[in-house]
């Protein structure tokens, strides 16, 4: 039998895994695992600057492949604390990363060692397991049972944690013989999907509800298949946008408090029977249950038992792999197809369309400072159906998926329920390593873009190219909004004078100077005019150097994006709503005014 490190066996096992990219920070806990990293070869290693950036960069890898499974790597002690957002961040969306840390030796860890932490301990609520390895020969089992588990059920992270002796203990193993455990996801019965058919057929004004399951699963071209045979609309959520094309015709529109459409708020009210596919029923896509449950039916499909009556009821809950379940859905409905048994749908997703063309939101402003609604028309412009959009949370993810246009599955690649500050650089860093000639735009708050700031030049370094739009009004502008609740507006301004920088007024930061010296493109953008032939020259030099490009656009200091508080029924619009088609010009569909 072959011998070898422990670490070597491990890499061997991620290569036999499919594993071809890793992110990570080396260190001295962790550099037998780097050692054999190298001498292995096979496993192309990005070096990040900061490790809670490289565990983002391994959630934007995976989110943007189906059967990507990103991996990031980093020392003892704090390295592995750095990561545990990223855990919980991939955890909270279903998204499987593997995070690799380096230990103190075994015979040391009950001494207060350099570096030294329980790791697999503050790890364990934010993974779906979380192990320190103290014996050699254990290594290859439980880097085995790491991707069965990662793949099996809901997806999720999972972190295994290596002391350094364990990494340099002789094992032995051979690599010839590695096999990945078989996959095990739950599927729905024929029987079962029958039911919720019959449910469905008996209703009026049906809707599917399709979330992020369904693009985890692979199953995007089922769930429109299925739509296309019984004409339903589909609300596709916002871990499930992509997922069929906003320009297709039973594409109804998002809902939620936030990130919604007028029309599909408008669509959903309207509706009578739902079959949500893949989603938790998030609570700033539901709002208050009772506004979002009354007079409907609900059949709930999720590949976590314990998911269905989390959040309300189900008239119907049946525990599958979204795929799985849609296969069946697709079989029953031709068969029913056939028969002439489905309803015809066709005067109910036309209401949809008709609300659609009708209910829209203004974007075209000529404003200076500019209006944030303006840069998302000229997005939309710019930007192609082949653009991957990568984003985390605040006013500027808000609008822009309230206002920019996403037509496949992973082209809208967004930090869903945990929303932490500064994901968006690392994580469109990674989207752009799976998709290196694709093309990738990140969208950024200026907050946001300053937490990880120091990522860009990982970019630069590596030559990963991609698009940032970064709006800039010098607040935490999606506080300072919820701030208007308490009658405050504390500690959210971040505007000062720049000494170096006077032109900026009370901007601050000057990003454009902070991104050249980080050894990237920068572009400034102060009048509406400009945005885009900025866009079309970010794209250019993108193109030319390899590297990271920014476009700041410097909006008005306040706009208050359209949101509430409570239910779908009474979203507060703020600005004017569209009244000409003029006003949306990039909107789906034209305008219609009555």
């Amino acid at each position: 039998m072959p011998r070898m490190t422990a670490a070597r066996a491990a890499v061997e096992i991620l290569k036999r895994e499919g594993v071809s990219n890793a992110f990570g920070v080396p260190g001295a806990a962790i550099n037998p695992f780097y050692a054999a990293l190298k001498a292995s070869g096979g496993v192309q290693h990005t070096l990040a600057r900061h490790v809670e950036g490289a565990s983002h960069m391994a959630e934007g890898y995976t989110r943007a492949k189906a059967g990507n499974i990103g991996v990031c790597i980093g020392t003892s002690g704090p390295a592995g604390t750095d990561m545990i957002t990223g855990l919980y961040s991939a955890i909270a969306d279903s998204i499987p990363i593997l995070c690799i840390t380096g230990q103190a030796p075994t015979a040391v860890l009950h001494k207060e060692d350099f570096q030294a932490v329980d790791i697999a301990s503050i790890a364990k609520p934010v993974t779906k397991a979380a192990t320190t390895v103290l014996e050699a020969a254990q290594v290859p089992g439980v880097f085995q049972q790491a991707f069965h588990l990662m793949r099996t059920g809901r997806p999720g992270p999972v972190l295994i944690d290596l002391p350094i002796d364990v990494q340099l203990t002789e094992i032995e193993f051979d690599p010839e013989l590695y096999e990945p455990l078989p996959v095990h996801k739950p599927a729905a019965s024929r029987k079962q999907v029958e039911r919720a058919v019959e449910l469905l057929n008996a209703s009026e004004r049906p809707v599917l509800v399709a979330g992020g399951g369904i693009i985890n699963a692979d199953a995007s071209e089922l769930l429109v298949e299925f739509a296309e045979l019984t004409g339903v609309p589909v609300i596709p959520t916002l871990m499930g946008w992509g997922i069929l094309p906003d320009d297709h015709e039973l594409n109804a529109g998002m809902v939620g408090l936030q990130t919604s459409h007028r029309y599909g708020n408008a669509n959903f009210l309207e509706s009578d029977f739902v079959l949500g596919i893949g989603n938790r029923w998030a609570n700033r896509h539901t709002g208050k249950l009772d506004v979002y449950t009354q007079g409907r039916t609900f059949v709930h499909v999720d590949i976590e038992p314990t998911q269905i009556g989390k959040i309300f009821a189900p008239d119907l809950g049946i525990a599958s792999d979204a795929k799985a379940a849609l296969e069946l859905f697709v079989e029953v409905a031709r068969e029913l197809k056939a028969a002439g048994r489905l309803k015809d749908r066709s005067a109910w997703a036309a209401s949809t369309q008709e609300r659609k063309a009708t209910l829209q939101r203004r974007t075209h402003f000529d404003n200076v400072p500019l209006k944030p609604q303006r840069v998302y028309e000229e997005m939309n412009r710019a930007f192609g159906p082949e653009t991957r959009y990568v984003t985390t949370i605040g006013l500027s993810q808000i609008a822009g998926a309230q206002m920019l246009h996403v037509y496949k599955p992973r082209h809208w690649i967004n930090c869903g329920q945990a929303g932490p500050l500064g994901w968006t650089i690392p994580a469109a860093l990674g989207v752009a390593t799976a998709d290196p000639e694709g093309t990738v735009v990140a969208l950024s708050g200026d907050y946001d873009f300053q937490f990880m700031l120091e990522e860009l030049a990982v970019g630069a370094q590596h030559r990963i190219p991609y698009v940032h739009v970064l709006v800039n009004n010098s607040y935490l502008g999606l506080i300072r909004q919820a701030q208007r609740n308490f009658d405050i507006d504390f500690q959210v301004n971040l505007e000062f004078e720049n000494l170096n920088s006077p032109e900026l007024g009370v901007y601050g930061v000057d990003h454009v100077k902070v991104v050249e010296g980080l050894g990237c493109k920068a572009i400034r953008v102060t009048e509406p005019d400009q945005l885009l032939p900025a866009f079309e020259e970010a794209k250019k030099l993108a193109a030319e150097f390899r590297v990271p490009v920014v476009v700041e656009a410097i909006l008005e200091r306040v706009t208050n994006i359209a949101m509430s508080g409570s239910d779908i029924a009474s979203v507060n619009e703020f600005e004017d709503i569209a009244t000409d088609p003029s006003h949306a010009p990039t909107a789906i569909r034209p305008l219609t005014v009555s």
